[in-house]
């Protein structure tokens, strides 16, 4: 098997690293259905707490469709970290079609001041055996 590509960004001192997976076990690809899970990491390499309050997912098929997707928290969790502290979760997509990509943000506050700030989640490939091209 080969080793997912990890991809980053920092914004404002916090650091977020997703992998993706392609679940065989759990797609079904001759109905069109496509599954993915997806190991983030959020790490506070910054100098002040902050806290994740909410988080917004642009996920586009294959085909170029895209889905908004928009909560409180990840995973149910709304995760304080101090300096130095991270916080990691999988969650995963299904899409009708064998590739696509997701993008997105953590609506993020700075506990004492109260100021609110975006982490970018970088845009992360979803690519499985069944798409005959590269990776996004």
């Amino acid at each position: 098997m080969t080793r997912p590509l990890v991809y980053a960004a920092v914004t404002r001192g916090v650091r977020v690293t997703v992998r993706s997976f392609f679940l065989e076990d759990q797609s079904e690809p001759q109905q069109g259905r496509y599954v993915w899970a997806y190991r983030v990491e959020i790490a506070n390499e910054g100098v002040v707490t902050v806290q994740l309050r909410a988080r917004t997912w642009l996920i586009t098929d294959g085909q170029g469709r895209n889905q908004r997707v928009h909560g409180d928290g990840v995973v149910g969790e709304q995760p304080t970290l101090e300096p130095g502290e991270a916080f990691e979760y999988t969650s995963g997509t299904p899409l009708p079609t064998p590739s696509g990509f997701m993008r997105g943000m953590f609506h993020m506050v700075e506990t004492v001041s109260g100021e609110a700030f975006d982490a970018i989640v970088p845009p992360f490939s979803l690519d499985s055996p069944h798409q005959g091209g590269g990776v996004h």
